[in-house]
């Protein structure tokens, strides 16, 4: 029968790896190790000062979804993206940036890693040069950004269930 994740999991069309750097709050990384989890991406590398597995603030919001999702630690963003680019995946930083362009219009032609920055610096542009693309979340409202675990979630489901691979 397959437990739900194991659906939804086959549901998606395209592999997705998260990146999470150097994100200072393990609340945050806990809550993406969970929506990764329901969303069905396949990993989430931590790299630079990102907390990782065993830590009880990922425990709190992260519910066991860090035992059950592939994690790995990468000291360097560089190690991780080498790993990546060797592994033919797509490499798009979720950053506002005026060369980025709308979740919605993002079309990947092959796997994806979403790479996530720092809570209030982001990703710096010695990092966005190395990406494929930049997306952004339209924003509508007065803030200009919202929480990178919100972010995140949204964009996995929307290139998880909406891809054509």
């Amino acid at each position: 029968m397959g437990t739900r994740v194991e659906k939804l999991q086959r549901k998606n069309k395209r592999e997705i790896i998260v990146v999470c750097h150097n994100i200072r709050s393990a609340f945050n990384i806990g809550s993406i190790f969970r929506t990764a989890d329901g969303a069905g991406v396949a990993g989430v590398y931590l790299t630079g000062y990102s907390p990782a597995p065993p830590h009880p603030g990922i425990s709190k919001t992260a519910l066991g979804a860090e035992g059950s999702v592939f994690w790995k630690k990468f000291s360097k963003i560089d190690d991780s993206f080498r790993f990546l680019k060797k592994n033919n995946y797509e490499i798009a930083a979720l950053e506002q940036d005026e060369k980025s362009i709308s979740l919605d219009k993002f079309k990947p032609k092959r796997k994806i890693a979403l790479i996530l920055g720092n809570e209030v610096r982001g990703l710096s542009p010695a990092i966005l040069r190395k990406c494929d693309k930049i997306i952004e979340i339209p924003m509508q409202g007065k803030k200009e950004s919202l929480n990178v675990s919100v972010a995140f979630g949204i964009a996995a489901y929307s290139l998880a269930m909406n891809s054509d691979q």
